[in-house]
């Protein structure tokens, strides 16, 4: 039978310390990032061009692009509202409450960020200022999967056509 060599109990120290550095990586405190769910400001627009595109959600500029985000900014039925981390918008969520019914459009998280919570914390956020203008109910629209939004407690109900351009109901 082979021997086997026991641990050392002597603690190995594999990064070398200096005046600069008295502690070995391994024991420094990683950074806490903290997130902040803020409302819009025109100078996340091309972040937020980005993250749609990223997410192959930017498929109507008219309708998501940077001029059409600028007049949601001004329509008083509108909340739209931005996820940051560290000074880096990570996300955005977009609807609106006509004074019956309120209406998510547009939710989308930067790839890198999805599946940490920034999409849960973009609806709650949304759905608390809905509550406070007096919504009791709040609906989603989406083009995909809803598996999200399932977890969140929304339910399939309807089915959600759109016209688009408007002139073809026009003409």
């Amino acid at each position: 039978m082979k021997a086997r060599r026991l641990p050392s109990k002597r603690k190995r120290n594999f990064w070398p310390r200096s005046k600069d550095n008295p502690l070995p990586k391994r024991s420094l405190k990683r950074k806490e990032r903290w997130m902040e769910i803020r409302d819009f400001r025109p100078d996340d627009v091309d972040a937020l061009v980005n993250i749609l595109k990223a997410n192959q959600q930017y498929g109507h500029p008219e309708i998501d692009g940077p001029e059409a985000m600028l007049q949601v900014n001004q329509c008083d039925a509108a909340e739209f509202l931005v996820a940051e981390e560290d000074g880096l918008v990570i996300g955005m969520v977009r609807g609106t409450y006509d004074g019956s019914r309120a209406v998510i459009y547009l939710a989308s998280v930067h790839p890198h960020y999805q599946r940490r919570g920034v999409g849960r914390a973009l609806v709650q956020e949304i759905a608390r200022r809905f509550q406070a203008r007096g919504a009791g109910s709040i609906s989603v629209i989406v083009p995909g999967d809803a598996a999200f939004w399932k977890k969140l407690g929304f339910r399939q109900t309807t089915r959600v056509m759109h016209a688009y351009p408007i002139e073809q109901v026009l003409s």
